[in-house]
């Protein structure tokens, strides 16, 4: 089916969908299945995460439209470097070819690049690629899109830990100066609200050391769809339960 009537379809779901205060503000998602779509098709995995890239401007053009402002997607966990060599040159290439195909397409759309997780160990000029789209600031900002690369939690969590260390060992910072928010100013999500709602698609129901500390109290949906066959449709159905929870916070 073309884009165009997707998005038409996609439109008549949205007016009305959402009450007051019921749409999350921010969105992440941990994209799974690409090789299961792949294989299931006879085809290498390289092909499953191709189409896998391809499913992100759809997703990113229902979140605009419905009105999300953050939308974080988890790409490459620090877990994927057990991944065989070939595989993992090859998502360091996409996401590089990526970002030089479409970067200035999505800036004058209104999305704001930003990346999180460690860069240390990415290609050099993956790196640079990634720097200088972050420094693209869109003139009218309608959404962030946060890519997740080499991000692990724990990982994130462990380094915030002990640059903490070494600011209270420095006294730079005393102990009873140490609140939630501070430690959140140490996080790669820096400046970033908490994600509201967390989707995995794939039909795997584990969070997979993802924004273990950002999602204290995210709401989670979970849908057997491959990631290549996430619709923007079924992106919409997720907001709309999100929209029928009631979130508490440890209110009764």
């Amino acid at each position: 089916m073309p884009f165009w009537r997707r998005l038409f379809r996609m439109r008549r779901l949205v007016p009305g969908a959402f009450p007051p205060g019921r749409l999350p503000l921010h969105v992440a998602i941990i994209m799974d299945g690409n090789g299961r779509w792949a294989r299931r098709r006879g085809m290498p995995r390289s092909a499953g995460h191709r189409a896998g890239v391809e499913r992100i401007e759809d997703v990113l053009r229902a979140a605009v439209d419905c009105g999300v402002k953050y939308l974080t997607l988890f790409a490459f966990s620090t877990e994927n470097w057990r991944r065989s060599p070939e595989e993992v040159a090859y998502l360091m290439q996409l996401l590089a070819e990526t970002l030089t195909e479409r970067a200035e397409r999505l800036r004058a759309q209104g999305v704001a690049l930003r990346f999180i997780g460690r860069r240390d160990r990415l290609p050099p000029d993956l790196v640079a690629k990634m720097a200088a789209v972050e420094a693209m600031a869109p003139a009218e900002q309608k959404v962030t899109l946060t890519i997740a690369i080499d991000y692990g939690s724990r990982d994130e969590i462990l380094r915030a830990a002990r640059s903490i260390a070494e600011a209270a060992k420095e006294g730079r910072l005393a102990p009873e100066e140490l609140t939630e928010e501070v430690f959140s100013d140490y996080l790669y999500t820096r400046g970033l609200p908490d994600p509201d709602l967390i989707i995995r698609t794939s039909g795997e129901q584990r969070i997979s050391n993802f924004l273990l500390w950002q999602g204290a109290y995210a709401e989670y949906w979970f849908t057997p769809v491959l990631w290549p066959d996430f619709t923007a449709a079924e992106f919409i159905r997720a907001l709309q339960e999100y929209a029928r929870r009631e979130r508490r916070f440890g209110r009764a």
